[in-house]
């Protein structure tokens, strides 16, 4: 197994700083704004850029919640193993609100589509954005696309891409991971 760099910790820190001027150019001081990290690693970027918008960009009040959609996939009965759930903590209404879903990498889409569903549980958003850290593309089984990006990545099947955060693993980084 070799793993070759896609990002280190400054071009990810680049890479926020860009998704959180975006952020800003089209929801100004975010008012009618919620941000929401899909569970499990969708948390950590949310986290992030909440942090950055609050202290570089000195937006204040942003609405931050996280969406375990473990139990809106269409394959959580397919495994051997039974699934363990991460928590889902929103404290607000999406109700006419603009939602962006942060995660940190899109594959497939179907991530994406079972937060769609989720989400209709608080509420019925007035519009709802994707945010990702990495886009691969090539590799979607559903018409889903990002409206933000830190950086798209063509990776073929057998790889696989990992984004390593400080909080969680250690270091900030993205690796392409070839089996």
């Amino acid at each position: 197994m070799s793993q070759k760099v896609l990002l280190n910790a400054t071009e990810i820190n680049i890479a926020l700083n860009r998704l959180a001027c975006q952020l800003i150019e089209k929801h100004d001081d975010f008012s009618k704004t919620v941000l929401i990290g899909i569970q499990p690693r969708g948390v950590f970027l949310a986290e992030r850029l909440k942090t950055l918008l609050e202290s570089e960009y000195k937006i204040k009040d942003i609405k931050l919640g996280y969406l375990d959609i473990t139990f809106f996939r269409d394959d959580f009965r397919r495994g051997q193993k039974p699934l363990e759930a991460n928590k889902t903590k929103i404290n607000f209404i999406v109700e006419d609100k603009n939602v962006v879903f942060i995660d940190d990498v899109l594959f497939t889409g179907r991530s994406i589509r079972s937060a769609l569903t989720a989400v209709q549980s608080f509420g019925r958003p007035l519009e709802i954005e994707l945010l990702t850290l990495i886009d691969r593309r090539f590799s979607r089984h559903l018409p889903i696309q990002p409206d933000y990006r830190g950086r798209q990545v063509d990776a073929i099947n057998g790889e696989k891409v990992k984004v390593c955060w400080k909080e969680n693993d250690g270091e900030d980084a993205v690796y392409l991971v070839k089996n």
